[in-house]
């Protein structure tokens, strides 16, 4: 009986390691920091700042209603035509944000995106690939709708 209560225990302590993501914690909030850094710099009415999330890159991929997107700037320059200024950026908030580890180096994550604007409140769900790059965490690949 004390074996079978010892093995419990161990059974135990090792499913929630990884529930937890055990090591992967460090990871899981510098990706949640990236996000938030995100919010504040659209609520700031600035893409610029949004954009330090992204991976600076030529595949970058944003997938959005319009379909694909491939690069840094071509992403940049989607969301500055679509939100030219502050007023119809409105207030971004992300919402039930999961992360799945795929590597020490990859981490899918999905939630929901709200934009409360004067005239109406936008809202969807996103999928993001992210990666940490030269010691990094970017957004690599990003479906929005």
């Amino acid at each position: 009986m004390k074996y079978l209560l010892k093995s419990i225990l161990v059974i135990s302590l090792m499913l929630s390691a990884c529930k937890t993501g055990g090591t992967n914690t460090d990871a899981q909030k510098a990706i949640m920091t990236v996000l938030d850094k995100q919010v504040q710099g659209w609520n700031n009415g600035n893409i610029d700042d949004y954009m330090h999330g992204y991976w600076q890159n030529d595949s970058l991929l944003f997938i959005g209603s319009s379909g694909p997107t491939y690069g840094y700037d071509n992403a940049a320059a989607r969301y500055k035509k679509a939100y030219p200024d502050k007023e119809h950026m409105g207030t971004l908030s992300f919402a039930d944000v999961e992360m799945k580890r795929l590597s020490d180096n990859h981490y899918f994550v999905n939630g929901k995106w709200k934009l409360d604007r004067t005239e109406d409140t936008l809202s969807g769900y996103f999928t993001l690939l992210f990666e940490k790059v030269n010691d990094k965490w970017v957004i690599v690949a990003d479906h929005s709708s």
